[in-house]
């Protein structure tokens, strides 16, 4: 009896289609799969596997649901141990802001107590942002500069998973452990799948829309600014050429008033000389 031969990644070759930069792969593989959630977390924090007892995803989403619109949740939220708060955030594109929400949504996390709890029953939060630009330029984002400890619990190998372009360098990488294996397993079924490409590609048409739209907000608001500037730079200028008129007019008027002075004292001086003439020739 003939069986059909099951093919997994290692028979793979060439391009990745949809790699874990994908927002919507991303997604999709960690909410799917909590070997790789695990093992991701792991070389994050620097654990063993045996100290993540238990782990959940505390905001699953409808996988087949709308991911075009801006309503997609991205973000992870995931419940370790049942003692520690995770949120992880993927962003591919630099939107000049990951700082201050990713610190809007750390709060977020940290704000968890309900009424009549007290504040020593908060749990830990920890917020992990997965960007492929550098925050800040004088520490930028290589996989180089990982240290001793980092490449201890896989780091670099992790980041070369999500980066990867081809199956022959993710079928290198998996040999590392079985976390990465399980990664690359999971990213292989999912690729295969035609229902999560059309998602991993809506998503990426959603997220070119967004950028666009972004640049074109960004491109509107600096012309608004310029223009701003400049009816500002009128409107100081037209303040000064007011004050400047003032200032000629009343200077004009001192001048009328001066003209008007010395008409008098030539008048004066006039008749005073006209009255000594008037002396001189009755004497």
């Amino acid at each position: 009896m003939h069986k059909e031969r099951v093919l997994s990644f290692k028979d793979a070759e060439g391009i990745v289609a949809y790699n874990m930069t994908n927002n919507y792969m991303f997604r999709y593989i960690l909410q799917e799969n909590k070997k790789v959630l695990k093992g991701l977390i792991c070389a994050l924090l620097h654990l063993k596997p045996e100290q993540i007892k238990s782990i959940e995803i505390k905001n699953p989403i409808n996988l087949a649901g709308d991911v075009a619109g801006k309503e997609f949740i991205l973000d992870i939220n995931v419940m370790m141990n049942d003692d520690t708060l995770i949120n992880l955030e993927m962003q591919v594109a630099n939107e000049h802001k990951w700082p201050e929400r990713s610190l809007i949504y750390l709060c977020r996390a940290f704000d968890q107590l309900y009424h009549g709890q007290e504040y020593e029953e908060v749990l830990p939060a920890i917020h992990i942002g997965f960007l492929d630009y550098s925050v800040f330029p004088k520490e930028p984002n290589e996989t180089e500069l990982a240290t001793d400890e980092d490449r201890a619990y896989g780091i670099d190998y992790w980041a070369r998973v999500f980066k990867a372009k081809t199956w022959e360098e993710l079928k290198m990488l998996a040999e590392r452990d079985e976390y990465l294996e399980e990664t690359v397993e999971s990213l292989y079924k999912a690729n295969a799948d035609e229902i999560v490409r059309q998602q991993c590609r809506a998503r990426e048409d959603a997220e070119r829309r967004e950028r666009t739209l972004e640049r074109d907000n960004r491109k509107l608001k600096q012309e608004n600014e310029i223009l701003e500037k400049e009816t500002e730079a009128l409107r100081e200028e037209k303040e000064t050429l007011k004050e400047e008129k003032k200032t000629l007019k009343e200077e004009k008027e001192t001048l009328r008033e001066e003209k008007e002075a010395l008409e008098e004292e030539n008048a004066y001086w006039k008749k005073r000389v006209e009255e000594l003439e008037k002396q001189i020739k009755n004497q």
